[in-house]
């Protein structure tokens, strides 16, 4: 079953085509890859994915379901598209407790677990303002998966991160397609891409191909 369908996508700024004729799908509980230079689309096409940006031709289907412009419409679904926003005075634990709380999902224990499944500590009182760029990369991917998503889509995840915090990434995300999670995931790490990834698509000037299939 393709949880992730996306048919003939088009989208533009400024008379600029930046996704031309896109097409790609994804597979229930496996690890799609995306590759490409900085600027080739990759990022506009996760933000279309989910639902940040509305393409001007083609469909996206999420969960067999057509993706438009109604409110939830992508469904509960993991992000981290940048460098992650926080609250500096607060510690890891109360920014994704604010979160949680505003999306009445969760509740205390799960955010725990989730930054326990980064590396950080929960009940570190250090506050983030303090955080390295690699901490706050972990604590963005433990706002990514601590609502337990089906869908999670990650944009150049590792950057910041130390060779043990990569590790450790690599691992927590071969666990959740073990979960039967489905990743859409954005390296410029080749590496990366060929530990993790059951399919590989090459995005260049707006135009996506498929890389390689089944590279393991």
């Amino acid at each position: 079953m393709n949880v992730i369908e996306v048919e003939k996508v088009s989208k533009s700024f400024s008379g600029r085509k930046v996704l031309d004729d896109v097409s790609l799908s994804v597979e229930k509980g496996t690890i799609c890859g995306l590759i490409g230079r900085n600027g080739s689309g990759k990022t506009v096409l996760m933000k279309c994915i989910c639902g940040f940006l509305i393409p001007e031709q083609g469909t996206i289907k999420l969960r067999g379901k057509t993706l438009d412009n109604k409110e939830n419409s992508v469904g509960n679904m993991g992000i981290i598209l940048e460098t992650p926003g926080f609250l500096e005075q607060e510690t890891a634990f109360n920014n994704l407790l604010y979160l949680a709380k505003l999306n009445g999902v969760i509740e205390k224990n799960k955010v725990r677990k989730a930054i326990k499944k980064v590396g950080l500590n929960p009940d570190d009182k250090k506050k983030v303002k303090k955080y390295s760029m690699g901490m706050r990369q972990r604590l963005g991917i433990a706002q990514a998966i601590m609502e337990d998503p089906d869908i999670i889509l990650l944009d150049e995840p590792m950057n910041s991160l130390d060779e043990q915090g990569v590790e450790l990434m690599r691992e927590l995300f071969l666990q959740l397609k073990r979960e039967e999670k489905t990743i859409l995931i954005a390296s410029h790490d080749m590496e990366d891409i060929h530990y993790l990834c059951d399919t590989v698509y090459r995005m260049t000037d707006g135009k996506l191909k498929q890389f390689k299939n089944n590279i393991k």
